[in-house]
């Protein structure tokens, strides 16, 4: 049962933290849980089982509260939790502050989902453009599979602009992993950069150093897309390695 009774605090404790952990745990969806555990896999995270707009509408309420101090009696065991903090830390407007918890943030992502509704939350990268364009370029480039797409998943929320293009090709041309969630990482990134930038993309896709998998993934992802015609579709599958 819910614990209706339960409301979000001005200030945090070990105590107001436990109460808020089993007020989670009381809005289960068993469904939900059964359809989105079989999507996330190999998690360390116990998961719950709560629909993401609600841990949104719940981390909206946190950040109107001591989001430090949120964040200090912040434990790590489920998976709504950690996703949560991270919707949290979206909120901070202190440049500082929210890279200080940003750093220390990424490393606890370890799936894609987490990594994902992260990535889609952090607006206040766009404002400090040039410091997290380079930031998520060096984590593009990490070897450990879910920093590299934190990295290729905020460029692709934030920064695909016909200024930069050049130098993400650059950048996807120089990663060089066979990791599935990188690999789905770029070629969905190559897929945005088609439907915003289609001629600049398409020289790219001609001619680049993406490993076969990838490659024709991107090609994939861009058919499926309703917003590239028809004609297109059916050049770039002459592509195909």
């Amino acid at each position: 049962m819910v614990n209706k009774d339960f409301e979000i605090k001005d200030e945090w404790n070990k105590e107001e933290y436990k109460k808020f952990i089993e007020y989670l745990k009381g809005l289960e969806d068993k469904k939900y849980k059964e359809f989105h555990s079989s999507l996330v896999l190999n998690s360390k995270y116990i998961m719950i089982g709560i629909r993401v707009p609600m841990m949104k509408e719940i981390a909206q309420k946190i950040a109107k509260t001591n989001i430090e101090e949120f964040l200090k009696y912040a434990q790590d065991n489920y998976y709504e939790e950690v996703m949560i903090q991270g919707l949290v830390i979206s909120h901070i407007k202190d440049e500082e502050m929210f890279y200080r918890y940003y750093k220390n943030h990424i490393k606890k992502i370890d799936n894609w989902a987490l990594c994902d509704t992260f990535c889609s939350s952090i607006k206040i990268v766009k404002k400090y453009e040039d410091k997290y364009f380079k930031e998520a370029i060096q984590l593009s480039l990490n070897k450990k599979e879910f920093l590299s797409r934190v990295g290729i998943v905020t460029i692709l929320d934030n920064f695909v602009s016909e200024k930069k293009i050049g130098e993400i090709c650059e950048l996807l041309n120089k990663i060089d992993s066979d990791k599935f969630y990188i690999n789905m990482a770029e070629a969905w990134l190559v897929c945005e950069m088609y439907v915003k930038y289609p001629k600049q993309t398409l020289k790219f896709i001609q001619k680049n150093k993406l490993n076969k998998f990838t490659h024709n993934k991107a090609i994939s992802k861009i058919h499926d897309s309703f917003r590239v015609s028809k004609e297109d579709k059916e050049y770039l599958n002459t592509l195909r390695k």
